[in-house]
């Protein structure tokens, strides 16, 4: 009977985790409201907040990199993006966030691909990786649509093809669309399709340093 509780329980956490996550982000669904960052600094040496871009209806936050051929791939739709997001109507903001932990992906190398590409959105990095664990991002780019409120309206991929020429489906600019004009979103998630973000490479120790570590202990 014991064993039976305890098999019961641990079924229970498991449909209780699956539920976290929506149908392809394990952590986050649509719905969710995101901490606000703070405090990230960017390709232009400021400091950049979610207050910055607070006060428009809604915010398209796109976590993408300098390293990945799939980022590279969308770094003019993002820009195309942004430079519909600074028409005087457009009610929305783009941010980017490099979660990226290696060199390729330094605040350095992110300021030299900026103004080689002449990004007009902010180009943000996240040392931590504090806020691409907040959103449930896992890969580059990935897309996320949030509301005044920094609720989940739309997550996963721009559209339906890396390669720009073959697009079909255009699925955050149709989620935003319906959005400003207050109608319910048809796709809310899709699976985002990229390189998965990358964390700080790690010095393992050689085993002949382990073992002299070991018997300097005896």
């Amino acid at each position: 009977m014991a064993i039976l509780s305890v098999l019961f329980f641990l079924f229970v956490g498991l449909l209780d985790y699956s539920a976290l996550g929506g149908t392809y982000n394990l952590d986050r669904d649509i719905g969710d409201v995101v901490p606000a960052w703070k405090n990230l600094p960017g390709t232009d040496g400021k400091q950049h907040s979610w207050d910055d871009v607070s006060h428009q209806d809604f915010v398209v936050v796109v976590f993408t990199c300098n390293s990945c051929p799939y980022a590279i791939d969308y770094e003019d739709r993002i820009e195309a993006l942004s430079r519909l997001a600074q028409e005087s109507d457009s009610r929305f903001a783009v941010v980017a966030i490099n979660s990226n932990q290696i060199p390729e992906d330094s605040l350095q190398a992110m300021q030299k691909r900026s103004r080689e590409k002449q990004f007009s959105f902010p180009y943000l990095t996240d040392a931590t990786q504090d806020v691409s664990r907040a959103f449930g991002a896992i890969r580059t780019p990935e897309f996320f649509i949030l509301d005044h409120t920094r609720r989940i309206r739309y997550m996963g991929a721009m559209d339906d093809n890396a390669e720009a020429s073959h697009v079909k489906e255009q699925y955050l600019f149709d989620a935003l669309k319906a959005l400003k004009q207050g109608r319910a979103v048809t796709v809310t998630e899709t699976p985002p399709i990229g390189c998965m973000i990358r964390k700080a490479r790690k010095k393992i120790p050689s085993l002949k340093k382990s073992l002299r570590s070991l018997l300097s202990v005896h």
